[in-house]
């Protein structure tokens, strides 16, 4: 079978299904080439800063290295921006997006709050409330997402600052996207139950 025959996916059949799922399924493990195009893309978005993007996104990665953050932070540290290019006014929750199915959800939840939390260091210049992390403030990881913000993201645009390169973090991107999603030995098989994720449906 080289394509299915339907046209609609209520005709599908079983055998046309596990074609697909076959194909996915292998579709899926080449994610880590597509992140690391996504993140040499990044060298020609947003200008104006003193780095590009993809210089910022190597030098909070590295930071984070530096700090001796666990794994799963750096390659957040390295992605955490991946959406500014198709989502410029949710980057955030794009790049949590993608990273979710294969970190503990503490990683997850720093990536999809850390604009809310970078507001903290300009918004106010712009007439807005940059207090707006102050919400979250009894929230567990709430300090998690300050510490990345203040240490990883918000210190990383000096043209200066001795960054690894994106090769020195693709073993790392090609471990953690590769991992089978949402497994209980990352992600918690606690949270998974409260997210309606069935371990046994994966």
């Amino acid at each position: 079978m080289k394509a299915v025959e339907f046209t609609q996916m209520k005709d599908g059949t079983r055998e046309e299904y596990l074609f697909l799922d076959e194909l996915e399924n292998g579709y899926a493990l080449e994610l880590p080439e597509r992140i690391m195009a996504a993140l040499r893309g990044l060298e020609h978005t947003l200008s104006g800063y003193r780095v590009s993007r993809l210089d910022h996104s190597l030098q909070a990665a590295s930071r984070a290295f530096d700090d001796g953050a666990d794994e799963e932070m750096i390659v957040a540290a390295l992605i955490h921006d991946i959406g500014d290019e198709l989502a410029p006014y949710n980057h955030s929750q794009y790049a949590a997006a993608v990273i979710r199915p294969y970190v503990r959800p503490e990683v997850t939840w720093v990536i999809n709050m850390h604009g809310v939390f970078q507001y903290h260091y300009y918004l106010h210049h712009l007439g807005g409330d940059h207090t707006q992390r102050e919400k979250y403030r009894d929230h567990p990881w709430y300090q998690s997402c300050v510490d990345f913000c203040e240490k990883y993201d918000q210190a990383s645009f000096d043209p200066e600052y001795p960054s690894r390169t994106l090769e020195f973090f693709e073993p790392m991107v090609k471990r953690i996207f590769t991992r089978k999603p949402f497994d209980s030995s990352h992600m918690g098989a606690e949270v998974m139950a409260e997210d309606g994720i069935d371990a046994r449906n994966i």
